[in-house]
């Protein structure tokens, strides 16, 4: 008969647990002693439960009887819900030369703001050939003029110095509610006050 095979992070049940004596815990949490596994196993099965190494590298191990399909069943949908909580941020690079030509810049600037309406965010790259390198100004001058061209649609997240044979800047794409909604309140309370006066 084929076993199936053993997950390393899942505790040892029923018959996988080996060592004998063991510490034997009840459903509710009280202390039964030390007894044979063999006892054990007898006890699980006697309350239609499963048996449970809980401390495998104590001595005696520790077992635990409880219905291991629920706590397992649980133990997945905690990790589940956790994994959609967490965030995945999106960040797409646009790359730029120090020298790179008018209609090229445009192109790309069109592409980052594309990416930041979208609501991801954007690393700018510039990278340096070498003679460039001398002139680190020439990168700082690009990143300004990306900065002053998206300012409506992103705030600078972090920039960074020359780092080898790039410069970077992270943008992140301002809340969408923010930028929509927030002229109306300025223009809202500036006719009530010519009202009142």
């Amino acid at each position: 008969m084929l076993r199936p095979p053993v997950n390393k992070n899942e505790p040892r049940v029923n018959e996988r647990i080996r060592k004998s004596p063991v510490r034997l815990i009840g459903e509710a949490g009280e202390q039964l002693g030390i007894v044979p596994i063999e006892e054990a196993r007898a006890r699980a099965r006697e309350a239609n439960l499963d048996l449970v190494e809980v401390g495998g590298s104590a001595d005696p191990p520790v077992v635990k009887i409880m219905d291991w399909g629920r706590v397992k069943f649980e133990r997945e949908k905690k990790a589940k819900e956790s994994r959609k909580k967490t965030a995945v941020i999106d960040i797409k690079e646009v790359k730029f030369r120090p020298t790179i030509g008018d209609n090229d810049f445009n192109i790309k600037l069109h592409q980052s703001i594309n990416f930041l309406k979208k609501g991801k965010k954007v690393k700018v790259t510039v990278f340096f050939r070498f003679r460039q390198l001398r002139r680190p100004e020439l990168g700082t001058a690009i990143l300004d003029k990306v900065t002053e061209q998206t300012r409506d649609v992103a705030d600078v997240e972090s920039r960074t110095r020359l780092e080898g044979r790039m410069m970077t800047m992270v943008l992140a794409p301002k809340a969408l509610s923010g930028t929509k909604h927030a002229p109306a309140p300025a223009a809202a309370p500036a006719p009530a006050a010519s009202a009142a006066s």
